[in-house]
């Protein structure tokens, strides 16, 4: 440390241990020096080493290990690896290449492994286990901490009766097709243009008829689906956050829609994409939580909130087509491990997903700023989707093709999607969509370095 250099003693620090990562002296895993023997070795307070390291876990060089204090997390570059001692280490390669994947539906894991988490999963596995499949509804203790979340988070009066255990939102959709298509008939069902491929694909895997119909960043319309002629079975939607242009539906246009679905008898089916995450806005009430005669079936999944490797989720199902989606379901049995069930009702009953969400809302909340900070004051783009959710989208200038722009950017390691994937025909404008759930603020900072150099290049 230099006592005569204006950077504060924490941030010292920081440099220095970045810098031994970065050249090769220290690598993943190696744990650095408990926070009261450095400082004591340093001869500053304890304080000063703890906001180090505090600003370096932020960063993405280090993560924190309760019990087994902070170790490094960035593997450096290779060509700065550690050489014998004697041997002269090789030039470094004057390009060497940046992987930061930015694209969107990827959560934040990092701070998911905490006390709560590790906890429910040991009180899971400690449980005797039955001798029984599990419920093909899912395991009751699950589905009511669910019905209890909905009360208590989004409005939605529904028991747990109502509530089934799905395999994620892709899971939830094929038992929609299959269930609304029973009777050996495809059922058709009308779904946002853009919106998430997976969600057509799967749709139409089940025997459904897929019909695209354009929307801007709020959703649909009641009016556009008013004029459809003969309605379709089902309407899919995500009017909490649309995706990928972040939009949200209007409480008019919400009611206005359940009116409509309840005169004609159309399914809408909610998908509830990204409503935990709010960045400047409280979401508004579910659909679902609106009074109506309409069936509507609410899909979650906590691939987005906690992490995809769960490949869980749930839907609340009201009315006639819950009895048709639960006799379905009860004929296939259920895809979710029983195990994976009782460690996540004692996650939700335990309240760590509320506290989980909330540290990650905050998290998220700071990388937006990271990226409105990079590229909010450019007067050729236009930022979308920046309300709430993991993502944003990056309207480019007339004239500039973001395949070209996905292309050069990948060309210097780092992945982002094209909008236009997101569409089912061509898209109205051209932009690039970005994930930043998933990544560290390095990564965060190097990818938007590198998109910043490739739009000012075709400026």
């Amino acid at each position: 440390m230099d006592p005569d250099d204006d950077a504060p003693l924490s941030v010292q620090i920081a440099a220095s241990v970045r810098a031994a990562v970065l050249s090769g002296v220290l690598g993943p895993g190696d744990t650095l020096p408990p926070t009261r023997a450095l400082a004591a070795d340093l001869g500053v307070s304890r304080g000063v080493v703890v906001g180090a390291y505090e600003q370096l876990v932020g960063e993405g060089f280090a993560t924190g290990r309760r019990g087994g204090g902070t170790v490094v997390a960035v593997r450096p570059d290779p060509a700065a690896a550690r050489v014998p001692a004697g041997r002269p280490a090789p030039a470094p390669d004057p390009t060497p290449p940046v992987h930061v994947d930015l694209r969107p539906g990827r959560p934040a894991i990092r701070g998911l492994q905490d006390a709560d988490w590790r906890s429910a999963w040991r009180r899971a596995v400690a449980d005797e286990l039955p001798g029984r499949s599990p419920d093909p509804l899912g395991l009751p203790a699950l589905r009511e901490a669910v019905a209890v979340y909905l009360r208590r988070v989004r409005g939605v009066e529904v028991s747990a009766d109502e509530v089934l255990v799905t395999a994620g939102a892709g899971d939830a959709l094929a038992l929609v097709g299959l269930a609304l298509g029973g009777d050996g008939r495809r059922p058709r069902v009308v779904v946002e243009d853009p919106s998430y491929p997976t969600a057509r694909r799967v749709l139409a895997a089940t025997g459904a008829v897929v019909e695209p119909l354009a929307v801007d960043a709020d959703g649909f319309r009641a009016a556009q689906l008013a004029a459809l002629a003969p309605p379709p079975d089902a309407v899919l939607l995500t009017p909490s956050h649309q995706y990928p242009l972040g939009g949200r539906m209007p409480v008019q246009e919400r009611v206005d829609v359940l009116r409509w679905a309840a005169d004609e008898g159309v399914v809408v089916l909610e998908d509830d994409y990204d409503s935990e995450f709010r960045h400047r806005r409280r979401p508004l009430p579910a659909m679902a939580s609106l009074p109506s005669s309409a069936d509507v079936v609410l899909i979650g999944s906590w691939s987005t909130t906690l992490t995809p490797w769960l490949r869980c989720g749930w839907m609340a199902a009201r009315g006639p087509v819950g009895e048709r989606l639960r006799e379905t379901r009860a004929q296939l049995g259920t895809p979710v491990s029983g195990v994976q069930q009782v460690a996540l009702a004692h996650y939700l009953a335990g309240g760590g997903f509320s506290r989980h969400t909330a540290r990650a809302q905050r998290e998220y909340g700071h990388r937006r700023g990271l990226v409105v900070a990079a590229l909010g004051g450019r007067p050729d783009v236009a930022l979308g989707a920046l309300d709430g959710g993991l993502h944003v989208v990056v309207h480019l200038p007339v004239g500039t093709a973001a395949r070209d722009v996905v292309r050069a950017v990948g060309e210097r390691g780092v992945a982002v999607a094209d909008l236009a994937d997101y569409y089912a025909g061509p898209p109205p404008s051209a932009g690039v969509v970005l994930g930043y759930g998933a990544v560290t603020d390095l990564e965060l900072r190097r990818g938007l370095a590198v998109l910043t150099e490739v739009l000012d290049a075709a400026a």
